[in-house]
């Protein structure tokens, strides 16, 4: 009896030992639950008050789906618009885009360029690197079986085809920048692209995409733990790529040496989520921005109505010397999900993610 009267008061002492251990276990796991949600909810600007600002007026809506990515050609007077309707109801693989030319000589008349391709067409981030007078054109396309950058030639308002490059290191590709006719920079906004991995480097902000150089032979990884690498854009004057992490709100600055390698030099800090980038005239830098990317997420879900747009103004002199302006702020009543603005003097062209239309704001200030 005695030796059974002590099976069971080790057995009670044991059992009490684990429901203790477990009790510490679920709440450890409770607060880093709350730890991680606040977290995500302020790194994401959910928080941030977004009040309607603009020193100018709103002057014309575009009627382009999606127009996601689009530059302008100040010394042609057009634009190039990289468009895809992201309707919430239209599924992945019945998305379907288009390159369009817009004509600012003659109201805004819009062309599509791409109708006539026999591939399947679904742009993302656009380049173009002019020769004379013709416009040679790199394009992030996602609806080949593979992930893809369309090489095009552009002249006369005729798009061309010439070269498809695809490559293992094509694994979420967002943004391209060329060098020249031959050597190019794009960023993946992503290392994983489905499951767990995904959503954890997405809502985490894991710093662990990337951007690759294409010397006209062979692709390089140059630059690494970045969170969502999107934008990128040349400074060839000053030797200088400008990178966006829209997930951690900066925008990270790099030297280009010779053989296309990237030395770092610092971040800019924005607070915003940083998309596209663009220069003006003077090279100021120009980004479309997220204020707030939980709306987004549910924004492009088709969970909520709109989605608050920002555009900044960049003036970067060397390290350390750069300020950052606010131009325009809008909670999603002009405009939802902004990522580009490009420049034409007192011309802003404000690209953005879903919306059936874009705009062209005129400022009232250069």
């Amino acid at each position: 009896v005695l030796i059974y009267c002590s099976f069971i008061s080790q057995n009670i002492f044991f059992i009490h030992l684990l429901m203790q251990i477990l009790k510490w276990i679920l709440i450890s796991l409770g607060v880093l639950v709350v730890i991680v949600g606040a977290k995500i909810v302020f790194e994401s600007g959910t928080l941030r008050k977004v009040d309607p600002f603009f020193e100018g007026r709103l002057l014309k809506s575009i009627p382009l789906p999606g127009a996601e990515d689009l530059m302008v050609s100040r010394e042609d007077s057009f634009l190039l618009v990289s468009s895809v309707d992201r309707s919430p109801d239209i599924e992945d693989d019945e998305l379907r885009g288009d390159l369009y030319y817009v004509d600012l000589k003659n109201d805004y008349k819009i062309t599509s360029l791409s109708e006539h391709l026999d591939f399947p067409f679904n742009p993302h981030g656009i380049s173009y690197y002019k020769v004379e007078d013709t416009y040679h054109l790199l394009v992030i396309n996602h609806a080949r079986e593979k992930e893809s950058i369309e090489r095009f030639v552009l002249k006369d308002k005729q798009l061309t085809y010439d070269t498809t490059f695809q490559d293992p290191s094509l694994i979420s590709p967002n943004d391209i920048v060329m060098i020249n006719e031959s050597e190019f920079y794009f960023t993946n906004d992503h290392k994983y692209i489905k499951g767990m991995r995904s959503l954890l480097e997405e809502y985490l902000g894991r710093a662990i995409s990337n951007v690759v150089y294409f010397n006209g032979k062979d692709f390089e990884t140059v630059a690494g733990k970045i969170a969502f690498a999107n934008g990128i854009n040349y400074d060839e004057s000053r030797q200088i790529l400008f990178v966006s992490s829209l997930r951690k709100f900066h925008v990270q600055v790099f030297k280009r040496n010779e053989d296309g390698s990237l030395d770092f030099i610092e971040k800019i800090k924005c607070g915003t989520a940083v998309d596209n980038i663009e220069f003006d005239e003077n090279k100021n830098i120009w980004i479309g921005a997220h204020p707030d990317l939980l709306q987004l997420d549910a924004y492009m879900k088709g969970k909520k109505s709109m989605s608050p747009s920002e555009i900044l103004k960049i003036n970067y002199t060397s390290k350390g010397m750069f300020t950052v302006e606010k131009i325009y702020l809008d909670p999603g009543n002009e405009m939802s999900g902004s990522t580009v603005a490009a420049v034409m003097g007192n011309y802003i062209f404000a690209g953005n993610v879903r919306d059936d239309k874009f705009l062209v704001l005129e400022r009232m200030k250069p």
